[in-house]
This record gives C-alpha cells, structure tokens and sequence, in this order.
C-alpha cells in the first residue's frame, strides 16, 4: 500500500508543488524529468484536473491544484501514521526520515552519529540537509530538524538534546592589538564577526551576565552567512565571536581562541524539533533517542 501508484504520484506532486520545478523535483528524488512530468501528467488524468501552469522555467499550482496538495497532505501523512503506529508496536524505524540542521553542526556532531544509526536500521532512508537558515518543516517536507535554541512555531513540538550556550571569543592576537573588553558596552568599539543565524537578529546579541539579561548591538568589517567562516576569521584574528561551545570547544582547548566576558553568556540548547503530528512516530523517537544518548558522549567538551 505504502508503494502504490497513486500514493507515489501523490508524494512526486507534493514534492513538485514545493520545488515549483520539475528539474529540482527530479534532482531531490533521483529521477529524470521527463519521468516527473509523466507521472503528474498521469496523475491529471486520473483525476481530471490540471494540477500545474507550466512554463519554461518554473511550474505554479492551479487552484484545483491547490485543493488537491491539501488534500494529499492529509492522505499522506494519515497514511505514514498508520504505518507508523503499526511498526511502532514493534519499535522498528523505518522510511524515509528527513533530517536537517545546520552545516557546522552537522558535520562534526550530527552527521557521525546518524551514520551509526543507520547501520543499526536498515529498512530506514535518511535523508540529511545541512542549511544555515530557518527552516520551514512542514512546507519543505522536514521530518526532524536539530536545531539551537528556543522554538517559537506553535505547530512544532521541541524536545532538548543538550543543554549548551553561546559564548564570547577571540584569538590572543586580536586582544593584544585592541585590548581585553571589561564590560558588554565595550563590544561597540571594537571589531565583532556577526553572522546571521537562523534563530538571532542580526548584529544584535542579547547576553545573560551578572545583571541578567543584557543587549548589545555589535558591528565589524567582516560578516558572513556561515558559522565555520566566521569561526576560522575569529582564529586569524579579525574579531570577537559569538559561538556555541560545541563550535568553540576545540579551538579553545588549543589555544587559537580565549573566552572573553567570561560572565556572559547565552542560552543555546541543542533541541530536536519536529511536526506535531509525528510525535509517536518511532523512527523519529528512536532517532533522537540516539542523538540524545551519543551526544552526552561529547558533553565534557559541548560544555568547556
């Protein structure tokens, strides 16, 4: 049932409606486009009604389009409920399980781990996205998302992994040319690497200190999109940071970066986040099972 024609032509739309292209549809599941446009041509058929506009460049839902995407929503996510709440009795993840988080902390943490996992459940597929941005689970097809900090989406559930922290710092020799700041407000005067991440305001960093919750606006000549480029800028001496422990550990250990305003910090915890509706879902409650159990593994040095 899981594989039949119709429910597979169901997922391809769903997919084509969100790619808005037939030729990234085809890229993400491994198909040609010629085969993607034959199976929604088909699947119009079935129905009766034309599903897309198609132009050269791009595809846009019609209205009954619109109806139906609603529709095999529904029917999709009912259908892997069933599946799940069957093999769940049995406790075996299986599937396909899409997964996202960001690069840095899914190269060094995230991706090992998962590969552990899959050797220990071969009927589950996994799929991981690495992106420096917020993503949008629902409407980009996401099953778990591993994320830091809080979660503000009232359709999403959160469930932490680690508690962690953002900290301040910088190389010795960036502080031995401008000096060692003393209180948060002397973070305006000097230079600070800001990236935009996917849960902060840009330039914008809101510390917990001594006198509770403070916030200072920052700037610098150099800023990025992407936190291991703004960690190796820090190292070469450009600037002081704002980074998660689990990003900063290592090089602090090794002397390239020292923390500075040691008293403040901000809460970063490591939370695993996924839809509502697949909170009993076994493959994902195994999966973050496993990320919560081995990244404890890493907690001497998440929490330097």
């Amino acid at each position: 049932m899981n594989n039949s024609p119709m429910l597979e032509d169901l997922r391809l739309f769903c997919v084509v409606a969100r790619r808005s292209s037939f030729a990234e549809s085809a890229k993400e599941v491994g198909a040609s486009p010629a085969y993607i446009s034959k199976r929604i041509a088909l699947l119009e058929q079935a129905l009766g009604v034309r599903l897309f506009h198609r132009t050269t460049r791009s595809v846009v839902m019609t209205e009954e389009g619109g109806n139906v995407h609603e529709w095999a929503r529904r029917i999709l996510d009912d259908v892997e409920q069933m599946m799940e709440t069957v093999s769940s009795a049995k406790r075996v993840p299986r599937g396909l399980l899409k997964i996202s988080t960001s690069f840095g902390l899914g190269r060094k943490f995230v991706s090992p781990i998962l590969s552990q996992f899959a050797a220990l459940h071969p009927e589950l597929k996994i799929q991981l996205e690495l992106v420096d941005r917020q993503i949008d689970l629902v409407n980009e097809g996401i099953d778990l998302d591993i994320r830091v900090g809080p979660v503000h989406e009232p359709q999403l559930f959160s469930k932490r992994i680690l508690p962690s922290q953002r900290v301040l710092c910088a190389s010795p020799a960036y502080l031995k040319r401008h000096g060692v700041p003393t209180e948060l407000s002397a973070l305006r005067q000097h230079q600070c690497l800001v990236i935009r991440e996917r849960n902060q305001s840009f330039g914008i960093w809101r510390m917990m200190g001594p006198k509770g919750q403070e916030t200072v606006k920052v700037s610098g000549g150099l800023a990025s999109n992407h936190g291991e480029i703004i960690h190796q800028w820090a190292v070469d001496g450009h600037g002081i940071i704002l980074r998660s422990i689990w990003d900063v550990a290592e090089s602090i250990k090794r002397g390239r970066l020292v923390r500075v305003l040691p008293q403040y910090y901000q809460e970063a915890d490591l939370c695993a986040v996924y839809p509502l509706q697949l909170k009993n879902s076994a493959k994902v409650r195994e999966c973050v099972r496993f990320l919560q159990k081995h990244l404890d593994v890493n907690a001497p040095a998440l929490n330097l």
